[in-house]
């Protein structure tokens, strides 16, 4: 599996440096990158869907422009990575190292964030619809024009966050999936200002 992915990583090269004249942009699904270095990898504008990239260190990946719907990042080193303009939904980023990260203009449709530890990160003008950031800890990252529904919050830590009172808060749950507590535009956004330290 590790030669033919690695073909595929050169193929999918050739395909960005030639916009799409030559090679093959890159299609894989369901594969698990435990033991295949991707770490210097080109992997912008790919489709890598329901794969596993737990436990990983993927400093400064691009993976902007990308397809990465229900891949896993458990325990991921993601520092310094690009998803600007990415499709996450339904990933998994629990206790992952977010640094420097850029999240811009993404989708976290039904992403988990559980115990992840996001610092100095990019998440404006993106999609939390649904998003799970339970014992999250959200600290120095902008969440200017950014848009929050049905958001769990629960234990989560925020320090320093920029962009509140341009992002958009329909509604977060501020407390369990079981027991809901739920807030709703400004009182959302209050409870926010309210809990940054």
């Amino acid at each position: 599996m590790g030669s033919n992915v690695a073909s595929k990583f050169e193929l999918h090269k050739r395909w960005v440096e030639t916009i799409g004249e030559e090679g093959d942009q890159l299609n894989l699904d369901e594969v698990d990158f435990r033991n295949i270095d991707c770490s210097k990898s080109l992997l912008e504008q790919s489709y890598l869907t329901g794969c596993i990239f737990d436990g990983l260190n993927l400093k400064n990946v691009d993976f902007h422009g990308s397809v990465l719907c229900s891949s896993t990042y458990k325990k991921t080193n993601l520092d310094s990575c690009d998803f600007y303009k990415s499709d996450l939904g339904y990933t998994n980023f629990s206790y992952a190292i977010l640094k420097n990260v850029n999240f811009s203009k993404s989708d976290f449709w039904e992403a988990l964030f559980n115990n992840a530890n996001l610092t100095e990160c990019n998440l404006s003008d993106t999609n939390f619809s649904s998003t799970d950031f339970s014992n999250v800890r959200l600290s120095n990252v902008d969440i200017s024009l950014s848009r929050f529904e049905n958001t769990l919050f629960s234990g989560a830590t925020l320090e320093n966050i920029k962009g509140i009172e341009e992002a958009f808060f329909h509604s977060i749950n501020i407390g369990t999936l079981e027991q809901p507590i739920l807030l709703e535009r400004e009182q959302a956004k209050k409870w926010v200002i309210e809990n940054c330290l």
